[in-house]
């Protein structure tokens, strides 16, 4: 019998996951995704990247999520400080992008 205080699970705090997602403006799907899946090489080459991968919504098909993992923070940030990720934030998203939301998390192991 298990104590009420045990836990089977810990929660992995050195990993960064970040869930990505973007719906495009009408009509500029295909343009979004070719822009997003342009990112997908060089970031998965990355030294602190252990996946990055892009989907597309069955529900709605302008919504586009990455969903990643970091080996930590740092690698996170250098991977948002990286010359193409800023070109996607500053000059494609006002293009393409109607609205977006980015949050990170950290992976629970049970």
């Amino acid at each position: 019998m298990s104590n009420s205080t045990e836990t089977n699970y810990v929660v992995n705090a050195q990993q960064l996951v970040c869930v990505a997602s973007f719906l495009a403006k009408e009509g500029h799907q295909t343009e979004l995704l070719a822009a997003l899946a342009d990112l997908i090489a060089d970031t998965r080459r990355e030294a602190g990247c252990i996946r990055y991968e892009l989907n597309v919504s069955r529900d709605e098909p302008r919504r586009m999520t990455f969903v990643e993992k970091f080996v930590d923070l740092a690698a996170f940030e250098q991977h948002c400080a990286k010359p193409a990720i800023q070109h996607y934030f500053h000059h494609i998203m006002p293009q393409w992008v109607e609205s977006y939301q980015v949050e990170t998390y950290h992976q629970v192991i049970a």
